[in-house]
């Protein structure tokens, strides 16, 4: 359905979100409410950005590949980079969301996994051949025809 390379710059994954965005939402129109359209573009935002600002921190540019496919009730998304490994080897949970402080001392940071995990329907990540491979599934929901 899907399937584009991206430089891992803040210009390059700003502009190959709005080309995926806009794409899901011309061929899903049926399929994707527009507030599913909106949680996957702020899911698959949060996840490009983490690309860009920790995989690649160290190296001097790189790419973010992504194809996306319909698999049944499912919008279905596999995202590659060759920066480095999340720690670990493994997905952040995200920071609780459950902060006591005032709004000016919150922590920067950590929240966009909480996110992330909590618009997913699924969400796999592993690492081989110097390359890490993140799937990301998305539950569909017909269009609301009143909208």
């Amino acid at each position: 359905m899907l399937s584009l390379t991206s430089e891992a710059t803040e210009t390059g994954t700003r502009a190959a979100l709005s080309r995926i965005m806009r794409q899901l939402r011309a061929d899903l129109a049926e399929r994707l409410s527009p507030e599913r359209a909106g949680m996957v573009e702020i899911a698959l935002a949060e996840i490009i950005n983490n690309i860009v600002e920790h995989a690649y921190r160290r190296h001097d540019g790189g790419e973010i590949r992504l194809s996306a496919h319909v698999e049944g009730p499912a919008l279905k998304f596999d995202i590659t980079d060759d920066g480095d490994p999340l720690p670990g080897g493994v997905l952040p949970h995200g920071r609780s969301s459950e902060l006591t402080c005032p709004r000016d001392s919150l922590p920067e940071g950590g929240f966009g996994w909480l996110l992330i995990r909590a618009m997913a329907s699924d969400i796999r990540y592993d690492r081989r051949d110097g390359t890490n491979r993140l799937h990301v599934a998305f539950d569909l929901r017909p269009a609301d025809p009143a909208t």
